[in-house]
C-alpha cells in the first residue's frame, strides 16, 4: 500500500494529475477540492489509497488527511466504490457531509453523484456512529454542496488557450452561481483576467 506520494505536479486533468516522484510519474485520481489547490510545476504531498482490480491498479489521492479518512469510511460502505467516493468528495465538503449524516439528511445525500436512495440510506445506517462531529461553525446549511466545475465551461476555456488546471479552477468558482452558460464563461474569463469587466 502506498500511503502518500510527494513530488512535482507535471500534468493536471479533469479528475487526476501526474505527480513526478524522483523521475517516476504517478497518475493520481483526485477530488475537485484538491484540483483547485494544486498547480502544475509545484510540489505537493497527497495521501493515497491504492485500489487493486483485475484490470487495473489505481491510485486515489487527497490533499488533507480529513478527506482521506472520509474517503476510507465511504468505501467501507457496501455499494460505494472508490470512484463514487471520489465523486462525493468532489461535490461536498467533509464537514457538510458529516453534518448531513449526523442530521440524517437523506435528501442531501441523494443529490450527490452516484448516490441513490438505497445507498444514501445505507450510508446513514453504517456511518452514523463513525463520522466525527461536524464543526458547529461550518454552516447552518446542511446542503453545503461544493461547486463542481461545469465541463462545458472548462472546455470553452481550454479552447481559448487556458490550461486544464486554470480552466478547472475558474469554472469551479462560477458554477455555484445561478448563471447561464455564456455568463458563466464570461465570469470565468474575468477570474482569469481575460474578459471584460
Amino acid at each position: 500500500m502506498i500511503g502518500y506520494v510527494r513530488g512535482v505536479v507535471t500534468h493536471l486533468f479533469e479528475d487526476a494529475c501526474f505527480v513526478d516522484v524522483q523521475g517516476v510519474g504517478y497518475r493520481v485520481y483526485i477530488p475537485a477540492s484538491t484540483i483547485q489547490e494544486i498547480t502544475v510545476g509545484k510540489e505537493i504531498q497527497l495521501f493515497t489509497y491504492m485500489a487493486v482490480r483485475e484490470d487495473a491498479i489505481l491510485l486515489y489521492g487527497f490533499a488533507t488527511t480529513d478527506e482521506y479518512e472520509l474517503f476510507m469510511l465511504l468505501i467501507s460502505v457496501n455499494g460505494v466504490g472508490p470512484k463514487v467516493a471520489l465523486g462525493i468528495l468532489s461535490a461536498v465538503t467533509p464537514e457538510g457531509f458529516r453534518l448531513a449524516v449526523q442530521q440524517k439528511q437523506l435528501q442531501t445525500l441523494v443529490k450527490l453523484p452516484g448516490i441513490g436512495k438505497k445507498t444514501g440510506e445505507r450510508i446513514l445506517l453504517e456511518l452514523q456512529d463513525k463520522v466525527g462531529k461536524a464543526d458547529a461553525h461550518t454552516t447552518d446549511d446542511v446542503e453545503a454542496i461544493r461547486s463542481v466545475p461545469n465541463d462545458e465551461v472548462v472546455m470553452a476555456l481550454v479552447s481559448l488557450g487556458y490550461s486544464e488546471g486554470e480552466a478547472q479552477k475558474a469554472a469551479a468558482r462560477v458554477t455555484s452561481l445561478d448563471l447561464s452558460l455564456p455568463e458563466q464563461i464570461r465570469r470565468a474569463l474575468q477570474q482569469l483576467g481575460g474578459g471584460n469587466t
